[in-house]
């Protein structure tokens, strides 16, 4: 049997009998079965926008071997490894558990917030009423705030080819789409992501491991920088091996960690608010009309260098989402966004946000506390000034102007916008920064400024950043472990997924 890659230019609402026409055209073959390797969008050219695919092709008619398999992630199991406990049931702290579990060890996850059909539940009230419930949030709850996302399953991490495979093809058995495994920009929608966070937990349920919800971490037993158990709000757990996969939004957790000695430095993160525009603005500036076949919406990714002192960008964008109320407790006031799998909302959102260090937005050498305590007051400020959970809003042009109160429009944001002169809620270098910034999208993409700007964003990444050791395990600790965005050293589903597997890896490897 030949092996081949050929590279095929489609239109964007081909069918698969056109995809074989195009192969047999291209190769001259009749008799042959494929598989799509890679799949993304060439929109350059406005009156030429096309999908370019790459194409493997096996053959009786064709010649050339096939390459060597995709690298995969061997596990080697073991009976009666050791107890592992996991706080943290996002992608970081599943996949650790779920490995460990493979490996042999007796694994447990525990998760502060509901399971995701209650924490659905709770979110949905608390769109319909503004009463915030600590357990079933966008923040906390089973799979971790990226549950309510978009989805997005691309990372500029390197080196992680192995872990990547292994968390697609999780995915893909959970009931993910296929095509996540070949398209550029793959996504999986959190309509599909409450359905699949459900099926992973229960395969990690089948082979034995466990999960308690609503129970939160409280403390640390350590002695003689050894963990020898956990104690949370419904008990205590003892293990050989201890996972913290927080997130960046318990900063509860984080300041329990620092008080017993994890080390933790500051860092540069991003701080801004979130944009929005009906999708048809930006499908028209993107594509030059307002729909097109075969393609659900249309995206950007935008940067600038700013005022010159705080480059800026956008981030997270959600193309036909909504932006939601992001907060992770009753007295503060962000957003985020998410979007379903068809991207057929109204509304294009993304994060519009400046990187900047902490140092610099406080003044002076910061510790990671006094980080934290600074970004708490920062959220505790826009929940003061809405009284709740409006989300203070501007116009872009009112924003680029220092004009204002603006003009309350048409928006995707549940609990409703209050107008405000959102330059001055921000912190004073990343407004210059994002007015700047606001400029130069301005003139990149028609129609942008017709747009709103609203809320906080403070959640794209965190200030601080644990002390780890090369093989991922905590500065000064034998047996505990911090892992994904919590960590401060990873972003977004893939990497934290894959920080969550090296992590548990060297552990495996350290036992065998």
């Amino acid at each position: 049997m030949g092996y081949i890659e050929i590279s095929l230019k489609l239109p964007t609402d081909y069918h698969e009998d056109e995809l074989r026409r195009a192969v047999e055209k291209e190769l001259a073959i009749k008799e042959f079965t494929y598989e799509i390797d890679n799949k993304s969008l060439d929109a350059r050219k406005k009156d030429n926008i096309y999908w370019l695919l790459r194409v493997a092709v096996l053959s009786n008619e064709i010649k050339g071997d096939a390459p060597d398999m995709r690298p995969s992630l061997t596990i080697p199991y073991q009976e009666k490894r050791g107890k592992a406990v996991v706080i943290g049931s996002g992608p970081a702290g599943f996949f650790s558990a779920f490995v460990l579990q493979k490996a042999g060890f007796q694994t447990t996850i525990i998760e502060r917030g509901a399971v995701v059909h209650k924490r659905a539940e709770g979110i949905r009230e608390f769109e319909k009423t503004g009463v915030f419930n600590p357990l079933s949030n966008y923040a906390f709850g089973e799979g971790g705030a990226g549950t309510f996302s978009d989805g997005k399953l691309t990372s500029r991490s390197k080196h992680i080819s192995k872990e990547r495979q292994f968390i697609l093809s999780a995915y893909i058995r959970a009931g993910a789409p296929e095509e996540i495994g070949y398209m550029a920009h793959p996504h999986l929608g959190s309509d599909n992501l409450r359905k699949i966070v459900l099926r992973l937990r229960e395969d990690f349920m089948s082979i034995g491991g466990t999960v308690l919800f609503e129970t939160l971490l409280e403390d640390l037993k350590i002695k003689d920088g050894k963990v020898l158990g956990a104690l949370t709000s419904t008990g205590g757990l003892e293990a050989d091996y201890f996972i913290i996969a927080p997130g960046h939004s318990a900063f509860e957790t984080y300041r329990m960690l620092i008080r017993r000695g994890v080390q933790f430095r500051t860092k540069n993160f991003a701080l801004g608010s979130r944009v929005e525009h009906p999708q048809e603005i930006i499908n028209k500036a993107q594509w030059g009309r307002e729909s097109l076949p075969g393609v659900k919406a249309a995206e950007y990714r935008l940067t600038s260098k700013g005022d010159g002192n705080l480059p800026v960008y956008t981030f997270c964008m959600c193309p036909g989402g909504i932006v939601v109320p992001a907060a992770a407790y009753e007295n503060l006031n962000i957003v985020n966004g998410m979007s379903r799998y068809r991207r057929n909302g109204q509304f294009a959102n993304a994060a519009c946000v400046a990187g900047v260090h902490p140092d610099k937005l406080i003044g002076r050498q910061t510790t990671p506390l006094e980080a934290l305590d600074w970004l708490e007051a920062l959220e505790e400020s826009f929940h003061r000034y809405s009284n709740g959970f409006k989300a203070p809003f501007s116009g872009i042009n009112d924003f680029i102007n220092k004009k204002g109160p603006s003009k309350i429009v048409e928006t995707s944001y549940p609990l409703g916008l209050k107008p405000a002169a959102l330059w001055e809620l921000l912190p004073a270098e990343i407004s210059s920064a994002i007015r700047e910034g606001l400029k130069d999208f301005s003139k990149k993409i028609k129609g942008f400024e017709t747009g709103g700007i609203m809320g906080l964003e403070s959640k794209t990444s965190s200030p601080i950043q644990a002390l780890r050791e090369k093989n991922s395990r905590c500065a000064g600790f034998e047996n505990l472990y911090i892992v994904g965005e919590g960590s401060g050293c990873s972003g977004g589903i893939i990497s934290s997924a894959a920080d969550g597997i090296k992590a548990a890896m060297y552990i495996i490897e350290s036992n065998y």
